[in-house]
C-alpha cells in the first residue's frame, strides 16, 4: 500500500500530525498505524491537558465536542512522611489554572475521529514491526508484523502475512522507547550528539469513589514517602467527572536499589492517612503502566533522517516540571507536518529529509518551554532536597535562564547497585481495599495476547537472567515489571532456578527494555491488537 505519509502511532503527536497534514493539503494521502486494538487502547497518562496546542490545531474544539469536561481549579502540593502530610507552596510549573483533567484515551479517540473526517486512514490493530529502506538507505515505509505465527516460528492455520506500507515520508510517533525508533537511533546515529535519555515508570489506577469524597477539578501532587530522599518520584490524584479519580505514581528509572518495586511503592502510597480516605468505599476500575521519557531538552536526539522523522514522546518532548507532555507532543506533530507538507509540495519526499522541522521547533514555544525546564530533572540526581532547592532557585531567581545546562551522564540500566550492598524493602501485604497484588491489577487492565505466538520479549543471552541478574541484583526484573511478566522459578528437586517469562501479562510499558542491567531484554511488537485495552485511561 502506498501513501504520501505513513505515521506510526495513534497518540497525540501522530494524530495531530495527520490532522495538520490534511488541513494543509487535503489531497495528501495519510495513514496512521496503531498497534492497539483501537485508538486509545494503549494510551495511558495522568492526565492534565494544557489546551494551547489543541487550540492551534482545532480552534473550535469546544463546538466539536472535545472531551475536555473537567476544568482544573484546585492545586495542592504535599510533602509526605510515613504518617503526616505537609502542604507546600505549589511550584509555578504545577499551576493548572486554565487546564483540564482528562482521559487521554478518550481524547485521542476524539482526535482520531477528527482525522478521519479529513480523510486520514486510521488502521488500528496493526503493529509496525519493521522499518523498510530503499536502495540508498533512506526510509521508505514500514511493514506490519505477520499474524498467525506459532510459538515455534512456523505459520499456523490462520497465518496472515504482514503488509508493506510505503510512503514518501514516514513519521515515527511510537511513544516512549519505541521499538522501531531504537533501530533508527542505531542505523542513523541519532543519539550521538545528545545526553543519555533518562526515563520514569508511571503506574496508574482509575477509581470510582464515594461521591462525598469526590471534588471535580481537584489536583493533588505529592513527593516524599514512600520514596527515600535519594530516589526520584512522586504521586498524583486527579478528580475527573462522574465520581472518578485517577491515582498515579511515577518513579525515575535511575533508581539504585534493586529491591525496589515501583508497583508496590504505588500500592503503599495509597495507604497513607492523607490519601487512603479518598479511596475507602470506592471501586477500582482500571490499572496500567507506561514508561515516560524524562531527559528533557538535552536528551532530544537528532530528529530527522532520510525519509522520515521523530515526533512526540519517542523523541522526548515531555516537560518534566509541568508533568505534561501531550501539548508538546501535539505541537511537535504539527510542526513536523508543516515541514513535511512543504517538502512534498516542493517536489521532495521519497528519501528526502525534512530539515525545516528541527529549525521550526527551535523557533517555537515548545522549544522555549523545554529550554526553561531543562535543568529541573537533572538537579534531582542530587536527591529530593537538592532537586527541590535547585528547582526553586532556577525558576524563581534565574527564571530558567541559567548560563549552564545540567547533564544526564549515565543510562538508567547502569545505576543499580548490587543487591548485597542494598537495603531490602519489606512491602506490606495488600489489604484488598485500597492496595492490591499485581495479577488482580493486570486483570483489570484487560490485557490479552494470542498465547500461541513467539514471545515479544527477546533475551539476547538466555543465561544472563540467572548468571548476572539473579546472582548480582537478586533478579530485579521480578520487581521493576509492574505486570508479573518475569518470574524466577525454583524447583523443589534442587535443579537450578530459571527465568519464566509470562509475556501474555505484558502491559507494553517498556520498563524491562530500559532497566535491565545487561540490556539483555529487547521489547518488540507482538501481534497487532495484543496488549492492554484501557477504557478511560
Amino acid at each position: 500500500m502506498e501513501f504520501d505519509v505513513v505515521i506510526v502511532g495513534g497518540g497525540p503527536s501522530g494524530l495531530s500530525a495527520a490532522i495538520r497534514l490534511k488541513q494543509i493539503d487535503p489531497d495528501l494521502s495519510v495513514c496512521v498505524l496503531e498497534k492497539g486494538s483501537e485508538i486509545g487502547a494503549h494510551i495511558l497518562s495522568g492526565a492534565v491537558l494544557e489546551p494551547h496546542a489543541l487550540a492551534e490545531l482545532i480552534p473550535d474544539w469546544r463546538e466539536r465536542g472535545a472531551p475536555l469536561n473537567t476544568p482544573a481549579h484546585d492545586d495542592t502540593f504535599l510533602f509526605l512522611t510515613e504518617t503526616r502530610s505537609y502542604r507546600l507552596p505549589t511550584p509555578p510549573t504545577m499551576n493548572n489554572h486554565g487546564n483540564y483533567i482528562i482521559s487521554l484515551g478518550n481524547f485521542v479517540r476524539w482526535l482520531a475521529a477528527q482525522a478521519e473526517e479529513l480523510g486520514v486512514e486510521v488502521f488500528a490493530g496493526f503493529a509496525a514491526a519493521e522499518v523498510l529502506y530503499d536502495e540508498s538507505g533512506a526510509v521508505r515505509g514500514v511493514a506490519t508484523g505477520d499474524m498467525g505465527i506459532g510459538k515455534d516460528g512456523a505459520p499456523g492455520p490462520n497465518f496472515t502475512p504482514g503488509v508493506e506500507l510505503l510512503a514518501r515520508q514516514t513519521l515515527f510517533a511510537e511513544g516512549c522507547r519505541g521499538s522501531l525508533t531504537k533501530t533508527l537511533f542505531e542505523r542513523f546515529g541519532l543519539r550521538r550528539d545528545c545526553d543519555e535519555q533518562t526515563y520514569g515508570i508511571g503506574i496508574k489506577e482509575l477509581w470510582e469513589v464515594d461521591p462525598a469524597r469526590h471534588h471535580p477539578g481537584r489536583i493533588v501532587h505529592s513527593v516524599g514517602w514512600p520514596m527515600d530522599s535519594k530516589t526520584y518520584g512522586g504521586a498524583f490524584l486527579y478528580h475527573l467527572e462522574d465520581h472518578q479519580v485517577a491515582v498515579g505514581f511515577v518513579i525515575g528509572l535511575d533508581y539504585t536499589n534493586p529491591h525496589l518495586s515501583p508497583f508496590d511503592e504505588m500500592q503503599r502510597f495509597k495507604t497513607h492517612p492523607a490519601i487512603r480516605a479518598t479511596f475507602e468505599g470506592g471501586r477500582r476500575i482500571s490499572y496500567g503502566a507506561r514508561a515516560l521519557s524524562e531527559g528533557g531538552l538535552q536528551s532530544i536526539p537528532q530528529l530527522t533522517f532520510p525519509g522520515g522523522l521523530l515526533i512526540g514522546d519517542t523523541a522526548g518532548f515531555l516537560n518534566v516540571p509541568k508533568i505534561k507532555g501531550s501539548h508538546t507532543a501535539m505541537k511537535s506533530g504539527m510542526l513536523a507536518a508543516e515541514a513535511v507538507a512543504a517538502l512534498l509540495a516542493g517536489g521532495g519526499g521519497a528519501g528526502g529529509e525534512a530539515t525545516a522541522y528541527p529549525a521550526a521547533l527551535r523557533q517555537s514555544w515548545l522549544w522555549d518551554e523545554l529550554y526553561h525546564a531543562r535543568n529541573v530533572r537533572p538537579s534531582f540526581h542530587w536527591g529530593l532536597w537538592g532537586g527541590l532547592l535547585y528547582s526553586a532557585f532556577d525558576y524563581e531567581v534565574l527564571r530558567g535562564r541559567a548560563p549552564w545546562t545540567l547533564r544526564h551522564r549515565r543510562p538508567d540500566h547502569q545505576t543499580l547497585a548490587k543487591a548485597a550492598d542494598s537495603q531490602p524493602i519489606a512491602y506490606p501485604k495488600p489489604d484488598g481495599t485500597v492496595s492490591f497484588d499485581k495479577l488482580s491489577s493486570v486483570f483489570i487492565s484487560n490485557t490479552n495476547h494470542e498465547e500461541n505466538q513467539p514471545s515479544h520479549l527477546r533475551l539476547t543471552d538466555p543465561a544472563a537472567p540467572i548468571a548476572v541478574n539473579l546472582a548480582l541484583y537478586d533478579a530485579p526484573e521480578q520487581r521493576y515489571c509492574p505486570a508479573g511478566v518475569y518470574e524466577i522459578v525454583r524447583a523443589e528437586d534442587g535443579t537450578p532456578p530459571r527465568l519464566q517469562v509470562n509475556a501474555q501479562n505484558c502491559l507494553h510499558c517498556k520498563t524491562c527494555d530500559i532497566k535491565d542491567p545487561t540490556q539483555n531484554i529487547t521489547w518488540v511488537v507482538p501481534e497487532g491488537g495484543g496488549g492492554p485495552n484501557y477504557p478511560n485511561m
